[in-house]
């Protein structure tokens, strides 16, 4: 006689073994090992050095390459700037020796009170100038400003001035006003002032000091007359032997300056 045997089960007494964990496959356990992401504290301080060093690095190129403007100049244009500068050296030098030399006859003269005098009497003429009391000549340029769309600033007009005195003008008047120290530019009713007194364009500059200078001062890539010709002006300068300043100034007394001399 057979007997069945049949399958025993949990209640028979006899323990069922648990199932076989079921098999990942390779791109399983990637997505296991990088999800969800395992950070520690000193990967975080890493990671945000460098993203602070690479922001700094992106600004600073940026800037460099937004404040550099003769990245694109020309050779001709940089040798232009650099015989400007050399200019500049050397009317500096020129003055100290011319200071030197005052100094030394000063030293030597037998009769220093009349070197004094005639020297006292030279620098006053100087002053004369400078502060617009006194007319002057000489050789110099004419820039003359054309601004048919009325586009032109008052800063625009304040830097043509500040380049000039930059490349050694000596004197300068604006369509009739003398240009001093404190000389400013501010807008006016369909123009623009100059110390209160209205001005209309075309705009012209005399100045007098050393062409040569004066008018590659303005040409300089990113310069004046660059700067103008964006606001569709028109700007020409013309060189002369002779220039004539003569828009005079009242010679002003300080309110509260008084000579240490004395």
């Amino acid at each position: 006689m057979s007997e069945n045997t049949a399958p025993q089960g949990p209640e028979d007494g006899v323990p069922v073994p648990p199932p076989a964990p079921e098999q990942q496959t390779g791109r399983q356990r990637l997505a296991a090992g990088l999800w969800p992401p395992r950070v520690t504290r000193a990967q975080l301080v890493v990671a945000l050095l460098l993203f602070v060093l690479g922001l700094g690095l992106a600004i600073q190129v940026r800037s460099n390459s937004d404040s550099n403007a003769l990245r694109g100049a020309r050779q001709e244009d940089l040798v232009r700037i650099l015989d400007e500068l050399d200019g500049r050296t050397k009317r500096l030098e020129d003055e100290k020796q011319r200071l030197d030399d005052q100094k030394r006859e000063l030293e030597t003269s037998s009769d220093q009170a009349e070197e004094a005098r005639k020297q006292t009497v030279e620098k006053e003429r100087q002053l004369g100038i400078l502060a617009g009391s006194v007319a002057a000549e000489g050789p110099g340029i004419t820039l003359r400003v054309g601004d048919a769309k009325h586009l032109v600033e008052p800063d625009m007009l304040l830097d043509a001035v500040q380049e000039l005195r930059a490349a050694g003008a000596e004197a300068i008047q604006v369509n009739g006003v003398r240009v001093v120290a404190d000389t400013y530019f501010a807008d006016a009713d369909g123009g623009i002032s100059v110390d209160g007194r209205k001005i209309t364009q075309p705009y012209e500059f005399k100045v007098i000091g050393k062409p040569q200078d004066l008018e590659p001062a303005l040409n300089i890539p990113g310069g004046v007359i660059q700067t103008l010709e964006k606001e569709q002006a028109t700007a020409s300068v013309e060189q002369s032997a002779k220039i004539v300043v003569d828009a005079l100034r009242a010679a002003k007394q300080p309110d509260y300056a008084r000579s240490s001399s004395s």
